[in-house]
This record gives C-alpha cells, sequence and structure tokens, in this order.
C-alpha cells in the first residue's frame, strides 16, 4: 500500500454526530451561496428585465440539471470510491479514481456542449415554453451549454474533495464567486443592459472561478495525490467500478431532471405568469431543501468511509443523529415558507399575479418538506454503500409513477395546485420506499462489488 500524506477529514474516528455536522456544515454553507447566486440571476432579470426574462431562467433549470445529470452521477461513484479507498488507505487508488474521473469529465463535457447549442430551441419546445419567453430562454440556455467545462469541472473537483473528507475548499469558491456573480449581474443587466445575456455571462466567469480556485487547491495542497491536464489518465478498470456506482446515480439524476422538465411543461400549458410564479418560487425551494439535501451527501461520505474501515455501526448512529438533524430543521423552514412564502417571493416580482401563484406552491409544497427530507437521510446512506440501484428505481417510482401522473390529473381539477400536491405526492412515495428499503432490504451485504473487485 502507498502512503501518502493528505490534508483530508477522516470520518472514520470521533463522535458521529459532530462528524456529520461538521462535514454537513461547509457544504450546506456552500449550497447556501450557490443558490443565493442562483436568486441573484432571478432577482434581477425579474426586477429589472420583466417577468418573461424571469421565467425564461426558470426554464432553463430542468434542461440543465438534465445536462449535468450523468456527469453528476458519475462524480458521484467517484465520491463513493475514493472515499471508500480513502477509508482503507488505499491511496494509489484515490489517485487512479482522481485521473479517472477528470478525464471522463473533460470529454463529457465537450460532447454536452455541442448538444446543447444545437438542441436548445427543440427541448424548450417540448417544455411548452410560452412564446414571449421562448427567445430570452434560448439565449440564456444556450450561455450556460458554453459553459459547460466549467461547471461540469467544478462539480467533478469538489466531489473529489468531499470524497476524501474536505467539505470546506469547495465553500470558500463558491464565496469568492458568489460575491463576483452578484457584481456580475448587476454591471451586466442594470449598466450596461444586456438582459438573460448579463446573468448568462456572469453565471459562466463565476463557476469559471470556482472551478479554478478548487484546481489550484487540489494541485498545492493535496501532498502525493495530483490532479491537472498532465494527468488526464484513463484507467479501464477504474473507470467500470465508478461506473457501476455512479451510472444508476447518474440515470436518478436524470429522471428528476427529466421529471422537473415534465412538471415545468404542465405549468407552461397556464401562461406566462405561472411559469414566472414557477421560476421564482423554485428558487427559495432549492433553499429550503438544502439542510437535508447537504446532511444526505455528508452521509454518503461519512457512509463510504465508514464501510470502508468495517464500521457499520457508526454508519446507523451517523445516520441517525443525521436525521434528527434534518428534520429539525425542515420543520422549522417549512413553517415559514407556510406563512410568509407569498411576501418571499417579493424577491423575485411585482406582479400581483405571479406573487399570489408562487405563494400557493410554497404553502402547498412546504407540507411535504419534513418527507423530503428524510428520503435525502437515508438515500445518502445508500448511495454510500454503494446500493445506487435502487436509489434509481425509487427515483423513477416516486417521479416517473407518482409525481408527473398526480400533477398531470390533479392539475385538471384544482390548475397550478394540483400540480402542486402532486408534487408531495412524489414525496411520500420517494420517503416510504426509502426507508423501507433501508429497513428490511440487503444493502449492506451487497453493496459495492465494483470496489471489492478492486481489492479495497
Amino acid at each position: 500500500m502507498t502512503t501518502i500524506k493528505v490534508h483530508m477529514k477522516d470520518l472514520t474516528r470521533g463522535n458521529e454526530a459532530r462528524t456529520v455536522i461538521l462535514f454537513a456544515l461547509p457544504m450546506l454553507l456552500g449550497n447556501v451561496f450557490q443558490q443565493f447566486y442562483n436568486m441573484v440571476d432571478s432577482f434581477v432579470v425579474g426586477r429589472f428585465v420583466g417577468k418573461q426574462a424571469l421565467a425564461a431562467v426558470g426554464q432553463a433549470f430542468p434542461v440543465i440539471f438534465i445536462s449535468v445529470a450523468l456527469i453528476m452521477g458519475f462524480s458521484m461513484g467517484s465520491n463513493v470510491l475514493i472515499a471508500r479507498f480513502f477509508g482503507a488507505r488505499k491511496m494509489d487508488k484515490v489517485q487512479d479514481a482522481i485521473d479517472t474521473s477528470m478525464t471522463v469529465t473533460l470529454a463529457f463535457s465537450l460532447v454536452m456542449t455541442a448538444l446543447g447549442l444545437a438542441f436548445a430551441p427543440l427541448i424548450l419546445r417540448l417544455m411548452r415554453t410560452p412564446d414571449d419567453v421562448m427567445p430570452d430562454a434560448i439565449t440564456y440556455l444556450r450561455i450556460i451549454f458554453a459553459g459547460s467545462v466549467v461547471s461540469f469541472g467544478y462539480n467533478a473537483v469538489s466531489s473529489i474533495l468531499r470524497g476524501l473528507g474536505d467539505s470546506s475548499t469547495p465553500l470558500y469558491a463558491l464565496v469568492i464567486s458568489t460575491v463576483l456573480n452578484v457584481i456580475l449581474d448587476l454591471v451586466f443587466v442594470v449598466s450596461f443592459g444586456w438582459g438573460v445575456v448579463g446573468v448568462g455571462v456572469a453565471t459562466v466567469i463565476s463557476q469559471g472561478v470556482s472551478l479554478l480556485w478548487v484546481l489550484v487547491y487540489l494541485r498545492t495542497r493535496m501532498g502525493g495525490l495530483k490532479v491537472g491536464i498532465t494527468r488526464l489518465r484513463f484507467n479501464r478498470e477504474m473507470f467500470g467500478g465508478i461506473l457501476a456506482i455512479g451510472l444508476p446515480s447518474g440515470i436518478q439524476q436524470a429522471l428528476v431532471g427529466a421529471g422537473l422538465m415534465a412538471v415545468a411543461g404542465v405549468v407552461n400549458g397556464f401562461g406566462t405568469n405561472p411559469a414566472a410564479a414557477y421560476s421564482g418560487a423554485t428558487k427559495l425551494d432549492s433553499f429550503a431543501t438544502m439542510p437535508a439535501m447537504n446532511i444526505g451527501l455528508a452521509l454518503t461520505s461519512f457512509t463510504g468511509q465508514n464501510l470502508g474501515a468495517g464500521r457499520k455501526d457508526r454508519v446507523r448512529r451517523g445516520l441517525l443523529w443525521g436525521a434528527l438533524m434534518a428534520v429539525s430543521i425542515s420543520a422549522l423552514i417549512a413553517a415559514v415558507m407556510f406563512f410568509f412564502g407569498d411576501r418571499l417571493m417579493l424577491i423575485f416580482s411585482v406582479d400581483p399575479e405571479v406573487i399570489r401563484i408562487g405563494g400557493e406552491y410554497l404553502k402547498i409544497v412546504s407540507v411535504g418538506y419534513v418527507l423530503q427530507t428524510l428520503m435525502f437521510c437515508f438515500s445518502g446512506v445508500l448511495r454510500g454503500a454503494g446500493a445506487t440501484i435502487f436509489t434509481m428505481l425509487m427515483t423513477l417510482l416516486a417521479m416517473w409513477v407518482v409525481r408527473v401522473p398526480a400533477a398531470v390529473a390533479l392539475s385538471r381539477f384544482w390548475g397550478t395546485n394540483g400540480i402542486w400536491w402532486g408534487i408531495v405526492i412524489g414525496y411520500s412515495a420517494g420517503m416510504t420506499g426509502t426507508i423501507l428499503f433501508y429497513l428490511f432490504g440487503k444493502w449492506d451485504r451487497s453493496s459495492l462489488a465494483a470496489s471489492r473487485s478492486m481489492s479495497v
């Protein structure tokens, strides 16, 4: 075994609750900044350009989500394997996983850039994007696709760092890029009058700064581990192991993104006002779900390292404390969204109808926050154990068998409120199936077969 000194966090020791909290906190703060600069995009165009521009930015979200879904899944696979190798102190395997992950990410990002630029109009038409929103939506989406290499690269490097126990460095990168994004949004849109072009260009530049920051850190602070253009190497065995874990996660994320597109298509059928309201409300919704999502991500790395070290007992205790923390936070956020959601919509628009529809969305969807939180926590453990095929199937069930059909059916009777209730019903299905599998499935016996085949 190669012994290399690394400046990363060992998650296999210490109090489980404290370990999960301290590891999740930088990721949570990082995502707060991530969502904040996404909200700034919507705020600037909604307030200084108009509701059509606000809707245009919202149309792009599910499309972008799908475009990064597969690489996010691949990054999750590398995260799990790196955490497992690091927990077992197989540092040569860690290096192979890093090299392969970065090589595949670069190749995939170039392909997605070409496809996104070519097919953006067709995708938006399939989503039934309103005619008055379409030109801005195409422009914004093409700019974001043009910057795919930086957004994909940042996600890949951040996933590597989390697998090694470092959740702080991505936070520092996001703080810097968020401040830059706010400044550039105001300059490009308010001062230069560039509209959606301004927020798109500002986003790409800011993401590029995030990527540069984490790459510089990896090159200067990783001890014996290395990353860079000269390290673009492809290990077929490692790729197979990462793919075995990451492909189901990627498909899972793609199913989520496609489901979001389908729901957006249903919303678009009701016109520009609901589309604009949905765009703003989902930004607030993303804030609300961040604590649960990041505790779930922390539990993924925590589980990977502790199973690598043979500490299943710590996994169970970590899940207990993580779920308690996440549920407590989500319940508080749900109360705020339920009672004050319409006032928060003033961030994005002064149009009374947009505010009313967005407030109804937040009031209804907040009812399901605790359900979604439990699903995130239990899924985090299952992903960390390598049971990603199940989490993929669970997403297929919750999104496509339950949420989308329920949204379509209920919208015929209750309008947009029926769509929102369909989302809550989907949360309930996902939570129930995930908890039942954790309690009665064999995820702890059959997980990570791919990594075991590589002598972990």
